[in-house]
Order: C-alpha cells, then structure tokens, then sequence
C-alpha cells in the first residue's frame, strides 16, 4: 500500500535540499551562494489506525494532520457498546 492519507489525500512529495556557504551580506560578506542542490522527499506523517469506514471498523493509513483535525473516528474498543446501539435501532424499527 502507498504512503497516501485515506482522508485527505496528503502523500509524498518531492523538492530539493540546498547546501549554503559564505557570510551573508547583513553581516559583513558578500552574500550565501548555492554550493549544491540533491533531491530529497517530503514524506507525511502517516500513522496507520482502525477507523470507522461505512459504519464498520477497517485498518486505514491516515496522516496525523487527518487525526488532528477529527476526520478519523475510532470505534469503541468494546463489542458490548455495540450490541446497545443495534439493540436501540432494533427496537425504532
């Protein structure tokens, strides 16, 4: 499976890393110049979780901005909250 959030879509990107010398202007020199670029990644934070998805629990990989933000609902980590519920929705119908 890739690195993609589930919610928000966020996965890896790329960019550069830029490696620097001299003394800045401001302090006296004649200015940073650019000695060397490599190719790096900006990878999310992706935590995987079981989450609820169509009203069942399902292990999903979700960045931790997703989880932050409460696009993520956990279930109840017990069975018997659920058999209230169902009994509940039974008994309306």
């Amino acid at each position: 499976m890739p690195n993609v959030c589930a919610f928000t879509g966020r996965k890896t990107s790329s960019g550069r890393s830029l490696r620097y010398r001299g003394k800045a202007k401001y302090l006296g020199g004649v200015g940073k110049k650019i000695t060397g670029k490599t190719k790096r990644k900006f990878r999310p934070n992706i935590q995987t979780v079981t989450a609820l998805v169509d009203g069942k629990p399902k292990r999903v990989k979700v960045s931790a901005k997703a989880i932050k933000m409460g696009l993520v609902q956990k279930p109840v980590k017990r069975k018997y909250a659920y058999t209230a519920k169902i009994k509940a929705q039974a008994a309306a119908e």
